[in-house]
């Protein structure tokens, strides 16, 4: 059946009609239970905890990434907030095999930046919200600053990758496509991803702090 939403009284209310569909929600798969880190496993530095009903990142390098396998064809939704007005923090995708360790991911899967470059950085736009950390330049910069909550969704379609911040389009990048050389020793390797692949979310370091308070997935077809 396909469902009519309707605003009634400033909430959303899904009512049944003649043809068939859902409600968005309804098509999300929720991650993160609010709770404790039930299907999420930690590796390399750091740590993360659930306080309050948010991830919190803690030190760093490291990697809290979903256990339940590779995810391909699919929407990745994350709602974040930095505790300052700027922190560093990023949405690993596309990594090949489980983690072990911070740096594989780093050279083997792409990052999805979380981190408001100012205009003036060494690090330049290549490395702003809701880039694919030094390889894909920014259509927009709509991530904002800590304390507001920022929502950023991940498309992986195929060899495509596309991004949006806040509803606005940062990152479309299919496999193949020209990207700037490597300027810094920290950045990425070169080289094919997956069309699937483990995710996670990145905790960089003690000075960063980033709070996460929804990571769910949603099927493309």
């Amino acid at each position: 059946m396909r469902t009519l939403t309707l605003i009634v009284g400033g909430l959303l209310a899904c009512l049944p009609s003649l043809a068939a569909s859902t409600c968005d929600s309804s098509d999300w798969k929720q991650l993160f239970n609010g709770k404790d880190l039930t299907g999420w496993k930690h590796v390399d530095k750091g740590n993360m905890t659930v306080e309050n009903g948010l991830i919190q990142t803690h030190g760093g390098m490291g990697l809290l990434y979903w256990t339940g396998g590779p995810v391909g064809n699919c929407v990745i939704r994350v709602v974040y907030r930095m505790r300052d007005e700027n922190d560093n923090s990023g949405v690993y995708i596309r990594i090949p095999v489980e983690p072990r360790e911070a740096w594989m991911p780093v050279n083997y899967g792409y990052e999805v930046q979380i981190d408001n470059q100012p205009e003036k950085s060494k690090e330049d736009e290549y490395h702003v919200t809701g880039t694919l950390y030094s390889l894909t330049k920014p259509m927009a910069r709509p991530g904002k600053p800590g304390p507001q909550w920022n929502t950023m969704e991940i498309t992986l379609d195929g060899l495509r990758t596309m991004v949006s911040v806040n509803g606005v389009k940062v990152t479309d990048y299919t496999e193949g496509q020209p990207v700037p050389p490597r300027k810094f020793p920290f950045e990425p390797l070169h080289g094919p991803r997956p069309a699937e692949g483990w995710f996670g979310l990145q905790n960089h370091s003690d000075n960063d702090i980033v709070f996460f308070k929804e990571v769910a997935i949603r099927k493309l077809h």
